[in-house]
């Protein structure tokens, strides 16, 4: 793989999920790579020789802030928790790389390059906390220009009931504040789980065809964002 174009154009890709391979990861291909429509999962166990994935999905799964559906038990379950964004980063994404996890698929590749981004401020984190101020649940991802493409989300099973969801609630309230009605947060690939929340799956020619112009929008103010705090979904300052 090469940079620039370092994907090549669009209409040459497989039909299929999986577009590129290579060893190489690093912050900078990360962030070209969603402006591309494209990202990064490890090839674990996989007979490919290279252990990095590069994926643009044929059926993409993304969620229109004001598609998500909020039931009534999970706006009761927002009451219970404390959220924040940025606030604890490095447990976050720890908690979702953890190698117990079903599935799990993050290693430290993965890790090394979002906690890059993270420093840089391109990359963030929603935490749900309980009145104890213990970390009940959470999600990152990568925010550019209107997209956040959210990379992973947990929650703790014991004290974390529906604390994955809260996160989303209060990352879908951080897309909205300003107005910004347009903006896309895209989750990669639609699970039944996720359909109950609202989102949704496109293919592949539409996502990218919107995806210039989510990438020209604004991006939420991240700064303002670490600066409220929700607390049983009324906002405080910090």
């Amino acid at each position: 793989m090469s940079r620039p174009g370092i994907f090549g154009p669009p209409r040459d890709w497989p039909a299929q999920d999986l577009i590129g391979l290579s060893d190489e990861l690093d912050p900078d291909l990360v962030v070209l790579a969603y402006r591309c429509g494209v990202f990064p999962m490890p090839l674990h166990n996989a007979w490919f020789p290279a252990r990095m994935g590069w994926w643009s999905p044929m059926r993409r799964g993304v969620l229109l802030p004001d598609g998500l559906r909020v039931t009534r038990s999970l706006r009761k379950s927002a009451k219970h928790y404390v959220t924040t964004v940025d606030a604890a980063f490095d447990e976050v994404i720890a908690r979702c790389a953890d190698p117990r996890r079903p599935h799990g698929w993050i290693d430290h590749d993965i890790v090394d390059a979002f906690t890059a981004l993270h420093h840089r401020g391109v990359v963030h984190s929603v935490e749900a906390w309980t009145p104890e101020g213990n970390l009940a649940g959470g999600l990152y991802g990568i925010s550019v220009g209107g997209l956040f493409a959210g990379e992973s989300m947990f929650h703790d099973p014991d004290i974390g009931r529906d604390a994955s969801k809260v996160a989303l609630l209060r990352l879908v309230s951080a897309m909205q504040r300003d107005g910004q009605a347009d903006r896309i947060i895209d989750v990669q690939w639609r699970t039944d789980h996720l359909a109950s929340l609202g989102v949704i799956e496109i293919d592949r020619d539409e996502y990218l065809g919107v995806l210039d112009e989510t990438l020209a929008l604004s991006a939420p103010d991240w700064a303002a964002e670490r600066g409220r705090t929700d607390r049983g979904g009324e906002e405080t300052g910090a």
